[in-house]
């Protein structure tokens, strides 16, 4: 097997901002395992928060022993595999896992989703998400997310009410509201919920911070929507601990350290009686597909890496009524540009 791969710097169609910070690019490593005539593609989406760089993949990936990876692949060996090279760096593992699995499903010659068990039929919608802006540039977001059947809007600072405002003057579609951490009053926090409630939104992600399940817990005793543990949910070990303190979690590939992880959280999350939504970084097309492929599994999704973004390298995934269409080609089904 041969292992391949180049940084890349993912640009921003608009400036994204959220509670606690703002970028424009995303530092992106597209991996490449070539076996058997066949390629897997992957990414790894490091986004600021998550600690990890070019510099941080680069070493990762060079510490990594490609006979290791036998076919069929003993997915859960790998990860124990990647996890005693180093501790962290979920992003650059998920790229491994991502191109691990495309290369399966061609090996095998059959799509990812179908070897993961999804049925297409419960493909939910993806949402749009637009990040906290200048209310002129906030209205130009709402209006580039026509054709989406959801609309996430981050939230967190001192105009919530007002950013919903605009979406609402424009569009009566459902929204998923992301605080980011950003909220610190409960009661507050509990008096916006029922608020946002009228105004047609669905559920709210991480309200308060990751290092309070306190004040996490006290809200979802008490939310008439649906609280989902984020920044506080990263892998496996996490589901069980966001039990009682959240009413579901956001499972993201670049978190969990690729599908295999995340499959296994789904099926713990369901097991806990708890909902789930599938979310994305800053991603390319190849991770979003990914994605994709599990999200038949989830209640929710929130996939539109490749909708923000202005220089995709690969092309854009096909939305039908603002869901995934996935192919039934083998892999990911992942086009070249």
């Amino acid at each position: 097997m041969k292992l391949t791969y180049q940084p890349f710097e993912l640009t921003l169609r608009h400036p994204f901002t959220i509670a606690k910070f703002s970028r424009t690019v995303t530092p992106i490593m597209l991996v490449q395992l070539e076996h058997q005539g066949c390629i897997g593609y992957g990414e790894a989406s490091m986004v600021p928060y998550m600690g990890e760089s070019f510099e941080s993949a680069a070493t990762f990936l060079s510490k990594i022993d490609v006979d290791q990876f036998n076919f069929p692949f003993d997915f859960g060996a790998i990860m124990e595999y990647l996890d005693s090279l180093a501790p962290g760096n979920p992003a650059i593992k998920a790229a491994i896992d991502i191109a691990l699995h495309d290369l399966r499903g061609k090996l095998l010659g059959k799509p990812c989703w179908e070897i993961l068990g999804s049925d297409l039929a419960l493909m939910p919608p993806t949402s749009y998400t637009i990040g906290i802006d200048t209310p002129g540039v906030f209205l130009q977001k709402v209006k580039e997310a026509a054709g989406f059947k959801v609309i996430k809007v981050k939230l967190g600072r001192d105009n919530d009410k007002e950013l919903i405002n605009i979406i609402r003057s424009v569009t009566n579609v459902p929204i998923y509201v992301d605080a980011n951490q950003g909220w610190t009053d409960r009661v507050q926090s509990l008096e916006l919920i029922h608020w946002l409630q009228e105004q047609g939104v669905v559920l709210i992600e991480q309200p308060m911070l990751k290092t309070d399940p306190e004040g996490n817990a006290w809200l979802t005793a008490r939310s008439p929507l649906p609280i989902i543990g984020d920044e506080s949910v990263q892998r496996f070990a996490d589901v069980e601990k966001a039990k009682g303190v959240y009413h579901g979690i956001n499972v993201k590939l670049m978190k969990s350290a690729g599908i295999h992880e995340a499959k296994r959280m789904i099926d713990k999350a369901r097991e806990l009686d708890m909902k789930v939504l599938i979310g994305c970084m800053s991603e390319t097309s190849c991770a979003s597909l990914a994605a994709a492929s599990l999200a038949p599994q989830c209640d929710w999704a929130d996939i539109d890496g490749p909708f923000l973004t202005t220089n995709n390298p690969y092309q854009t995934p096909q939305l039908i009524d603002g869901k995934y269409q996935l192919s039934h080609g083998p892999g990911l089904g992942l086009q070249l540009k």
